[in-house]
């Protein structure tokens, strides 16, 4: 697991913690609204009080009550701008990059 899954996945577990929804787009274009009750390394997701955006579209997956979703059919995660610490976010990100541009110094230098 690379650093920044690792900055994904904090974001995604402060959101878990906060009870947080999120709209999950799906690569074969199901957008799923609900809330993350799980997530893991991989960035799978189980989506509780899961409701489908396109209704009209999808009826037969009106019923959905919890999922999971596999992190690798995932196109998008649709976060609400009040749930994101952005300053947070940001100095985690300016830290792989110092990190990362560390490593890359060392690894010319040899």
């Amino acid at each position: 697991v690379c650093s920044s899954d690792l900055i994904f996945l904090s974001l995604f577990s402060v959101l878990r913690d906060r009870h947080a929804v999120v709209t999950v787009e799906l690569k074969n274009d199901i957008q799923l609204r609900g809330t993350i009750d799980s997530v893991d390394q991989y960035l799978n997701i189980k989506l509780g009080n899961v409701e489908v955006v396109n209704k009209e579209q999808y009826p037969q997956l009106s019923p959905i009550g919890d999922c999971f979703i596999r992190g690798s059919v995932i196109r998008y995660i649709h976060l609400s701008k009040l749930d994101v610490d952005e300053d947070l976010l940001l100095n985690a990100a300016r830290t792989e990059a110092e990190e990362l541009s560390k490593q890359i110094g060392r690894a010319s230098c040899r």
